[in-house]
């Protein structure tokens, strides 16, 4: 219903934090979709690892992001949403630069599950974020409209990595992946809220 969409935006504060999830969840996909479509010719090109060691070490990361998931709802409710969200950005920012100097096939093994873990783990906290946001009659539209958004925006960048590959490197690639998760941070700090232990309304 319309009506539901309108709840998005009803005022300025959810204004604010409807744009705040639209943007973490947008550089989440992106980030998601753009490195693990790119991995393997990464692996492949730039350091000569067969089809059989690309998609180990492929494994190795989605197995990353599966650990990252659960551990992020643990901490989120831990210590907070916000915290989470900014740890799990920070360490996608730092994992991404060092998984990309890394060219050691072991250490490259264990950097690639800590990229999978904060690259997807704040999958783990969309759920609780937007619950926490929205009144009963909004939360349906809120989880399917703002979640969906950041998978449309992220269906995009296995295009852009790809169109920058194309025209510069991968380093310029991924260094473009980092910064997007630095724009993610600065999303969180100012427009996300602290909901942990918010009652629903």
């Amino acid at each position: 219903k319309l009506e539901s969409f309108k709840l998005l935006v009803k005022d300025k504060a959810t204004t604010k934090v409807s744009l705040g999830v639209v943007v973490l969840t947008s550089v989440q996909n992106f980030g998601y979709y753009g490195i693990m479509i790119w991995m393997p010719n990464f692996l492949s090109k730039q350091l000569g690892f067969s089809l059989t060691k690309s998609g180990l070490w492929t494994a190795v990361t989605v197995c990353g992001m599966m650990a990252g998931i659960w551990i992020f709802g643990r901490l989120a409710d831990r210590v907070g949403r916000k915290p989470s969200f900014l740890l799990f950005q920070l360490g996608a920012v730092i994992s991404i630069i060092t998984y990309s100097q890394l060219t050691d096939p072991t250490a490259m093994l264990v950097a690639g599950a800590f990229l999978g873990m904060f690259v997807n783990g704040m999958m783990g906290g969309y759920g609780a974020l937007m619950a926490e946001a929205y009144p009963t009659e909004a939360r349906a539209t809120a989880q399917n409209v703002l979640f969906n958004l950041g998978r449309a925006v992220g269906g995009f960048g296995p295009v852009v990595v790809g169109a920058i590959v194309s025209a510069y490197s991968f380093s310029i690639a991924i260094a473009f992946l980092a910064v997007i998760y630095v724009i993610d941070m600065v999303a969180t700090v100012f427009l996300v809220p602290e909901l942990k232990g918010k009652e629903l309304s």
